[in-house]
């Protein structure tokens, strides 16, 4: 479990930095350029998605269970990841509803996804993984649209091409999930 924890701590840390020292941030890009950031970040989130991937397995091993979901729970988590897969398309198609009105939608779906799978599974390992990034997620919106005010951010008027692209998007990387990749991935076949 101290290798998920630290994957944690170095990916979501790495990836709070505009929540608790944006300012830092600023001056560090000022003085050092943004792409000695961008290595810095990128450097920081792929080692901790990769201790989060490995301790993740390890984990896994010594399970440890905290509740049992009704199977329901399992079956709304697919229509939550339904969701959370068309507002993360939201954020790479421009001109959509979505981002329009939500102006962070992959954070959004990182919430979405998070809250889902609390709901479906109830290890320890599980709720190690999806509660801080749960977490995160909401404090990281919260601050992100409080910005988004404050600097008059304003996003581009959503088209309907754009919506059903990201819906479309959605809809096939959520099949490809369901009925291969999380299997092939993570080892659990989320759609029987």
């Amino acid at each position: 479990m101290l290798v998920l924890v630290l994957g944690l701590i170095l990916f979501i840390g790495i990836h709070s930095v505009r929540i608790v020292a944006d300012s830092w941030r600023t001056q560090f890009i000022a003085k050092h350029g943004l792409k000695r950031w961008k290595g810095i970040h990128s450097l920081f989130a792929i080692v901790g998605f990769v201790l989060i991937v490995w301790g993740f397995g390890l984990a896994r091993q010594h399970p440890v269970v905290l509740y049992v979901p009704p199977i329901w729970l399992s079956r709304l988590n697919a229509l939550f990841m339904l969701i959370s897969l068309i507002f993360f398309a939201a954020a790479r198609v421009p001109n959509n509803h979505i981002k329009a009105k939500f102006g962070h939608p992959q954070t959004l779906a990182v919430k979405i996804w998070a809250f889902g799978h609390l709901l479906a599974v109830g290890m320890l390992h599980d709720v190690v993984l999806f509660l801080p990034f749960l977490i995160w997620s909401i404090a990281l919106y919260a601050v992100s649209r409080r910005r988004d005010r404050l600097e008059g951010k304003v996003y581009p008027p959503g088209t309907v091409k754009g919506d059903v692209l990201i819906v479309v998007i959605g809809v096939v990387v959520w099949a490809l999930f369901a009925y291969w990749l999380h299997s092939l991935l993570i080892g659990v076949k989320p759609v029987m």
